[in-house]
């Protein structure tokens, strides 16, 4: 197989018929143009270029082969303008996939802030709680949450938090507060879920762990909306602290037994592999990485 540099630099000898102007225009020492000229025609086994003192003359061979040299060389300058243009201002579609709960909290607060200064890159999102494939539904990135069970997967950890025990201070009024695990079992209690019928909590405090296992008097499996039900007094729920942080800061909602905690939450990034990544899936993810937590400050961990 003929060495694609070596047929670049045939194309630019051959369009000038001189070694000395083709390495002028190369950046190259004409002993690098005329070694590689050479190279080329021993690989080939033919002559490209009959030289003499004054001058040099393609042989019909070379003229034939010329052809297709000068279409690699519009081929590389192709490619090479492709790259100059990337490298001076990111464009082109990132499609990604995230569970719909977090559409409002997390994605587009990312999404926006990437966009104003990336704003030649196009975010294509699913928001589905189903299993992705990346190449059968063609999606560069995936936010996952919780336990990742593929290891043919790549997974980046951009936010790392626990869930909080929340109730309204109207429906607290009204009850004996809760102490421990055991004393929920005696409220009203709202969980995410999507069909059990029963819902676990497991929960660690001084060194202790508890259990409780319930049927909710409100099941969901929408975050947003529990956290208006909790809100307007249905019960004690748990909710993630990046879901409607403003209800806590507000005082419309209160943490519960806050001295017994859930287990920690990883929420990654998940993608097939590093290699091949287009520039506009790659600094999205950076941008990920580095401002998810700036968005998300001081989560319970």
């Amino acid at each position: 197989m003929a060495d694609l540099n070596a047929l670049l630099i045939f194309a630019n000898v051959a369009d000038v018929l001189s070694f000395s102007e083709a390495a002028r225009r190369l950046g190259m020492p004409v002993s690098t143009v005329s070694r590689k000229i050479a190279e080329l025609e021993n690989q080939l086994g033919v002559r490209l270029i009959e030289r003499s003192t004054r001058k040099l003359r393609l042989t019909d061979i070379g003229m034939e082969i010329l052809e297709h040299a000068s279409k690699s060389a519009e081929i590389y300058e192709a490619v090479n303008r492709v790259i100059c243009r990337q490298r001076a201002e990111a464009h082109g579609t990132v499609r990604l996939s995230a569970p719909p709960n977090i559409a409002a909290s997390v994605i587009a607060p990312l999404v926006t802030a990437f966009q104003k200064k990336h704003p030649r890159v196009n975010i294509h999102t699913l928001m589905t709680n189903r299993f992705i494939d990346h190449i059968a539904d063609g999606i560069d990135l995936t936010i996952r949450i919780g336990r990742l069970e593929d290891s043919t997967l790549v997974a980046r950890k951009i936010l790392h938090y626990r869930h909080r025990l929340l109730a309204s201070p109207a429906y607290l009024a009204t009850i004996k507060a809760p102490h421990n695990p055991a004393d929920l079992l005696e409220h009203r209690l709202c969980s995410f879920s999507v069909v059990a019928a029963k819902t676990t909590w497991a929960f660690t405090g001084g060194g202790d762990a508890q259990s409780i296992v319930f049927t909710p008097a409100l099941a969901m499996n929408d975050y947003a909306g529990l956290a208006n039900a909790l809100a307007a007094g249905a019960g004690i729920g748990e909710l993630p602290p990046i879901i409607a942080p403003e209800m806590l800061r507000g005082g419309r909602l209160v943490e519960v037994m806050p001295d017994w905690h859930f287990d920690g939450v990883d929420v990654s990034l998940v993608h097939l592999g590093n290699r091949h990544m287009s520039r506009p899936v790659r600094l999205f993810k950076a941008f990920c990485v580095q401002q998810a937590p700036a968005l998300f400050k001081d989560l319970p961990a």
